[in-house]
């Protein structure tokens, strides 16, 4: 992948639980991070007493992050609600020249910032709630 400007990476969430996704968010930072707990399966007999991993096996997670103002009311409102009342819902992340990761995430953290001369901005984060789908560019 070559460089990408930053704020072509764009956050969208299924609106409607019909697969009706929307830009919800002007984010300024973002982060999307694949993690893949490993298996043990050392025992005594294992050579040179060298850890041994079970392949296949694990839990496979997703956490995404991002920072920034939200576009209208409306996006705020959204979110907001998907927060409070604990809405799993479908996610979009978008990466220009790479593809598209899409699937439940459920927002772990919402926070709101602002100083007395600049505009309220927000933090977020979501941890992936089932699989995970990858279309690329």
């Amino acid at each position: 992948m070559t460089a990408q400007r930053g704020k072509d990476l764009l956050l969208k969430v299924d609106i409607d639980g019909l697969g009706a996704f929307a830009t919800v968010a002007g984010l300024r930072a973002r982060s999307l991070a694949f993690n893949a707990r490993s298996v043990d399966v050392t025992d005594a007999d294992s050579v040179g007493e060298w850890r041994e991993l079970l392949a296949g096996a694990g839990v496979k997670s997703a956490s995404l992050s991002g920072s920034g103002i939200f576009k209208d009311a409306t996006s705020d409102e959204t979110i907001r609600g998907y927060f409070f009342d604990s809405i799993i819902r479908d996610w979009q992340v978008v990466v220009p020249d790479f593809g598209i990761v899409q699937g439940a995430f459920q927002i772990t953290s919402l926070e709101y910032a602002a100083s007395h001369d600049d505009e309220v901005r927000f933090d977020l984060a979501l941890e992936s709630a089932g699989a995970l789908i990858f279309a690329g560019a």
